[in-house]
């Protein structure tokens, strides 16, 4: 594996998120009877990899805060809001990575730094190589899908509400799955 900050030796290959083509989901527990479901439908960024090969990947993705969706517009109004993502002080979400461990079998753990309302953590992201691919339009794409889980207090996301029957309104532990189809720059 090439460490990033070494010059890699080969072809350097960029590949831009199709946000129409990705997926960010996060799933958290709702009165502790439940989960809640959603998603943010506006996410860009790009991936470097050297010669196609995802051990040496760089990645930086920002997420639209404001692109929020639970299926419930009020909600979607309530997170917004300094209570939970704050997004008029924190719009983006942010994520760059600091190295791959390719565990050689299709699988990888990307390990990268996010940032959510101006607080900055190493988190690390299950990931798989989906494969490769041209579209009808020739547009050559790569595919992965990467999963982890986040304890929303470590980021400032702290409003809560304790239940009459013990627990608490919204869970702490944020499970986050990615899909993602990024296409080659030309």
């Amino acid at each position: 594996m090439t460490a990033l900050t070494e010059a890699p030796i080969g072809t350097k290959t960029v590949w831009n998120i199709d946000p129409a083509h990705s997926l960010v989901e996060f799933t958290v527990r709702h009165m502790m009877v439940s989960n809640v479901k959603g998603r943010f439908g506006s996410v860009a960024g790009k991936i470097e990899t050297t010669d196609d090969n995802i051990a040496d990947a760089k990645v930086e993705v920002e997420i639209d805060v404001t692109s929020i969706n639970t299926g419930n517009e009020q909600r979607d109004g309530h997170l917004r809001t300094a209570d939970f993502f704050d997004a008029e002080s924190f719009p983006n979400i942010k994520f760059v990575s600091k190295r791959v461990e390719d565990h050689g079998n299709g699988t990888f753990d990307l390990i990268g730094d996010l940032t959510i309302r101006g607080v900055t953590k190493e988190i690390t992201l299950k990931g798989e190589d989906n494969g490769r691919g041209n579209t009808p339009q020739g547009a050559h794409v790569a595919g992965f899908s990467a999963s982890t889980q986040l304890n929303r207090q470590d980021f400032g996301v702290k409003t809560n509400m304790a239940l009459e029957t013990g627990g608490v309104l919204v869970g702490d532990i944020v499970k986050i799955n990615l899909e993602v189809e990024a296409a080659k720059a030309e």
